[in-house]
């Protein structure tokens, strides 16, 4: 099996009037994104199991750079459909609604999801989840490479990269100035998508 990349879902300046310009969208998918495909194709030739597993499988099942290959590369497709050129603005319907009963209103989740992403120490990702236990959204944090997908009761919903590359071209060392921009950029519609493919068995069955 090789491995790749998603696409990007739309060109790389198309996020530059919402605060990610064309540099900073390139460096972070051509360089960083496809590289983590480079080094698991590597890896793979040197262990034929690797190339006869899914990503999902690699995640799931190997520790070690192999995992934290499989794991960015998943990690990052998930982030880039997060955003969107159209995204922003405030979310609707079933998503708005389980928003509310997780955490009683969209600004304290929107306040919980800032403060792990701005207080993420070091590298990681912060997310939204849908937590299977419980069919409640969580806010959750990941070191480094980490995923959601390692948790078999945790379904990602959305998520932000606060790894330093996702934003030092434009913002420097000011996470909070470009998490506040992912704000204006969030995909709301991939959100509502999500939580209605991995919520139809979880989510409480008044949404």
């Amino acid at each position: 099996m090789s491995f790749s990349v998603a696409a990007l879902p739309y060109p790389h300046d198309a996020l530059s009037k919402k605060g990610l310009s064309e540099q900073q969208v390139t460096f972070h998918y051509e360089k960083h994104h496809k590289g983590y495909a480079v080094k698991l194709n590597a890896a793979a030739k040197e262990n034929a199991s690797l190339a006869k597993k899914s990503l999902q499988e690699i995640i799931q099942t190997t520790k070690g750079p192999a995992f934290n290959s499989a794991a960015q590369i998943y990690n990052h497709n998930f982030y880039w459909k997060s955003i969107s050129p159209s995204g922003g603005g405030l979310p609707r319907g079933n998503l708005r609604h389980a928003l509310e009963q997780s955490f009683g209103t969209y600004e304290k989740f929107r306040e919980a999801f800032t403060a792990a992403a701005n207080g993420h120490f070091g590298s990681g990702w912060a997310w939204l989840v849908l937590d299977a236990k419980t069919g409640r959204l969580k806010v959750y944090q990941t070191h480094d490479a980490g995923c959601p997908l390692t948790e078999e009761n945790l379904k990602p919903i959305l998520c932000c990269d606060v790894w330093e590359h996702a934003y030092y071209i434009d913002y420097k060392n000011d996470r909070a100035a470009y998490v506040e921009a992912w704000w204006g950029m969030v995909n709301w519609k991939h959100a509502e998508q999500r939580l209605a493919e991995t919520g139809r068995h979880f989510v409480n069955s008044d949404l």
